[in-house]
């Protein structure tokens, strides 16, 4: 009697964290003055091709037009398996930012001349996809330089320490 009443556990759906796509070239290329989180509008078998880690952000940007934030150049393969239902790998997509957000970086990319650069594309906690983005001054080559000696001599310093302890 006892086998007859056992209770049903439904299991909790696998749910995709972690990182999918970064611009590491974004930090070097810009100084980054403010980040930002922001959903992205996509289709089914956009996350599905997300889900196997092989999109890329290194040359996209967002852009706000028409009071809405877009995110333009990012390549989303297809996924292999929706044959005739797939989309298009570098169309623009829409970002899902607060107006009061687009209007600041809005202002700040038409007066400063700033850049907003995706920096992250990954899976939250909740499994829906995030998109970090930063509002970035472009370096030029003199600030490139000064920041690839920092690097190196962070590096330098540290193997010195281990070294002598």
């Amino acid at each position: 009697m006892a086998a007859s009443k056992k209770s049903k556990i439904k299991a909790k759906p696998k749910i995709a964290t972690g990182l999918i796509a970064q611009n590491r070239r974004a930090r070097f290329d810009y100084e980054i003055l403010e980040t930002i989180e922001a959903g992205i509008v996509l289709t089914g078998t956009e996350v599905r091709s997300l889900r196997n880690g092989k999109a890329q952000i290194t040359e996209s940007y967002a852009s706000p037009e028409n009071d809405e934030l877009w995110l333009i150049n990012a390549y989303i393969p297809e996924y292999v398996q929706a044959n005739q239902f797939n989309h298009l790998e570098r169309r623009k997509r829409k970002l899902l930012v607060s107006r009061k957000q687009i209007a600041n970086l809005q202002g700040a990319v038409q007066r400063a001349g700033n850049t907003i650069v995706p920096l992250k594309l990954y899976f939250n906690d909740r499994g829906l996809v995030k998109i970090l983005l930063g509002l970035g001054k472009g370096k030029r080559n003199v600030d490139k330089r000064e920041t690839q000696k920092k690097r190196d001599w962070q590096r330098e310093k540290s193997r010195i320490m281990k070294s002598h302890y």
